[in-house]
């Protein structure tokens, strides 16, 4: 997996993925370049409600040999481990075999292309067969242990079938590949068969959508446990606010005050002309009493983490990371100088006036060790972007065409492109930048592509291959080719026989 990586989630939303290890120090920037005429600003887009309401982060315990193509090795060695170990590195296993099924058939949806489609729905296919009998091999026989183990296998299986299901219900319409949609089904059908001859759900479950969608999301919560990590979360700048407020009291209490005692100069004794001119004073005080504060605010936390994130492990209690979280909209003169320049090289047609949204996370990791034989911190953030399609404009346009004097007519969408520009920084290299370019319109993403950058800025690179993951990976290419080797011998000596055979009955007599 890339050190950081951003991958479009659903119809309007993209996902920041990136791993963290132990010891390790890093800070992340995204700066969201949002054209003036999405009409997304400070007035129209409060930072702490869209922190709060559309954006989802998770921070679980991650390794590298689980995603589909591999498998954790130390989950074989079950028997060795005691309960509370075992139920630890099952749900492990099957929480990220779970979010590599999801986040590999996100991508398959994609695919439009019939040919590129379903060889990779192939493949999905094959891979998840492969790990669920895997996974099934080391059923333990324990009764303590096998609870645990018919949760993970319930869900899991429901999990594939589900998501086998909906790409064949939404996969481009194709002859070429009736084979391969069979097969997925079969696939279906046996999972569906598995939990039945296991008596994983009862009859009344089965049979109502709600009770069954229910129970895989509390046994998917289950499997989490010990995964996904326990994190503390507070607001940041407290002391400042109430500085802010004090000072816009101060200030309009200074000037209100001056008014007063003007206004009983001008005017001898209690008037009705007196009560009117304290009424408009007091009332203009109420009107630029928030006014002066939000901008006081904005003035004293500009440049400061708004929240501080503490990430502890679920069963020891133990603080693992600690993060700084940055989200508020600055100016293009604040903007660091690469990230700058990269901006100055973007095409003439995308350079328009935006608003800048800036998030940036620290994290610290610490020095002690995580979960036996776990040395890394996976972290996903989900940025949802409907809070942005939200003042877009529709398409209303129309395309006008002439074909042998007959004219017809093409609607056409309303597109709009995000430029982001992603830096990373870490105790190992100095700041690593990437580009990308989103393309969407009111209802979803429509591309995500990654830019050029100019000569001079250093690209994120991609990390080393482990050698065990490279060990790991041959020795899967020497058991496909061992099964494929004895597929063909099998073939043969079964052709042979049948040759034998066909002789021998050509040589009998009547």
């Amino acid at each position: 997996m890339s050190r950081v990586s951003i991958k479009q989630e659903e119809a309007l939303s993209i996902k920041l993925n990136h791993l963290m290890g132990v010891g390790q120090h890093r800070k992340l920037d995204l700066y969201f370049l949002l054209p003036k005429e999405m009409g997304i600003g400070p007035g129209t887009l409060d930072e702490e409600t869209y922190h709060q309401s559309a954006m989802q982060g998770r921070r679980s315990y991650y390794s590298k040999g689980l995603h589909l193509p591999l498998v954790q090795t130390r989950f074989v060695a079950q028997k060795k481990r005691t309960i509370d170990e075992f139920r630890l590195y099952q749900n492990l296993f099957a929480y990220q075999f779970a979010v590599a099924v999801e986040s590999d058939s996100r991508e398959l949806a994609q695919l439009s292309d019939p040919n590129e489609f379903y060889p990779a729905l192939h493949e999905l296919a094959e891979q998840v067969e492969r790990l669920l009998k895997k996974f099934r091999r080391n059923e333990p026989s324990d009764e303590k242990r096998h609870s645990y183990y018919e949760n993970a296998d319930n869900y899991l299986s429901w999990l594939c079938e589900q998501r086998l299901l909906k790409l064949l219900a939404h996969a481009p319409r194709s002859s070429d590949y009736s084979d391969i949609h069979e097969q997925v089904l079969s696939l279906c059908r046996n999972e569906s068969a598995h939990r039945d001859k296991c008596r994983y759900n009862s009859s009344q479950t089965k049979e109502d959508p709600n009770r069954i969608a229910n129970k895989m999301l509390l046994l998917r919560r289950l499997i989490q446990q010990g995964v996904v990590l326990k994190e503390e979360v507070k607001g940041l700048g407290v002391g400042l606010k109430k500085m802010a407020t004090g000072l816009a009291t101060t200030l309009i209490m200074i000037v209100v005050s001056s008014l007063i005692i003007k206004a009983q100069g001008v005017f001898n004794g209690l008037t009705i002309m007196l009560v009117l001119v304290l009424s408009v004073i007091y009332g203009f005080r109420e009107i630029f009493k928030d006014d002066i504060r939000n901008t006081i605010w904005r003035f004293l936390r500009r440049g400061k983490p708004r929240w501080h994130r503490v990430l502890k492990d679920t069963k020891s209690k133990l603080a693992l990371a600690r993060q700084l979280v940055w989200l508020d909209f600055v100016k293009t003169k604040e903007l660091p100088a690469p990230v700058r320049e990269i901006l100055k090289r973007r095409n003439r047609q995308n350079k328009v006036d935006a608003e800048i949204l800036h998030y940036g996370v620290s994290t610290r990791v610490t020095d002690s060790e995580f979960l036996a034989g776990y040395s890394t911190i996976q972290e996903q953030v989900v940025f949802s972007l409907v809070p942005f399609a939200r003042y877009l404009e529709r398409g209303k346009a129309k395309l006008y065409h002439e074909h042998e004097g007959k004219i017809s007519n093409e609607s056409v969408e309303r597109r709009y492109q995000v430029n982001l520009v992603l830096v990373l920084e870490d105790d190992k290299n100095g700041a690593e930048y990437a580009r990308y370019k989103i393309t969407m319109n009111r209802s979803a993403i429509v591309d995500i592509s990654q830019s050029a950058l100019p000569e001079g800025i250093n690209p994120i690179a991609e990390p080393k291959v482990p050698e065990e993951i490279i060990e790991a990976l041959a020795e899967l290419e020497v058991a496909k080719e061992k099964e494929r080797k004895s597929k063909i011998k099998l073939e043969t000596e079964a052709g042979g026989d049948k040759i034998k055979d066909s002789k021998l009955g050509g040589n009998s007599p009547k």
